[in-house]
């Protein structure tokens, strides 16, 4: 009876393995708070619109918006990245990249900087 359970318990540790293995193929890689977060605040910098001084860098928030293939292994990638400022408010920025699965950079990132968000009532 303990093999038979532990057989089991194998099988579904395997299963949900195999599940996010497959969800992760489907999806490519989840480079939020790497590279395009990165690159998003050093274009930021570069442009005069942000620096260590102005930003809280540990309230950065990154959500993965799509994750395309482009071709075997490559991902195009686009991300929502809020960037908090010290004096308030946040700095909100799109990025848009190219991943594969070994690696977040293989592309620069291009940033948008989002001026305003229209957003539906609640």
């Amino acid at each position: 009876m303990k093999n038979f359970i532990a057989l089991l318990v194998l099988l579904g540790c395997c299963a949900a393995l195999n599940a996010q293995t497959t969800a992760r193929r489907k999806s490519g890689p989840d480079c939020s708070g790497g590279w395009p977060t990165q690159m998003a605040f050093v274009k930021l910098k570069n442009a005069g619109l942000a620096d260590a001084n102005s930003v809280d860098l540990s309230k950065t928030k990154t959500e993965r918006l799509a994750s395309q293939p482009t071709e075997t292994g490559v991902w195009r990638q686009v991300y929502l990245v809020t960037f908090a400022k010290k004096s308030g408010g946040s700095i909100v920025v799109i990025a848009m990249h190219d991943a594969s699965e070994e690696e977040c950079s293989l592309t620069d990132v291009d940033v948008y900087v989002v001026s305003q968000h229209l957003s539906a009532k609640k």
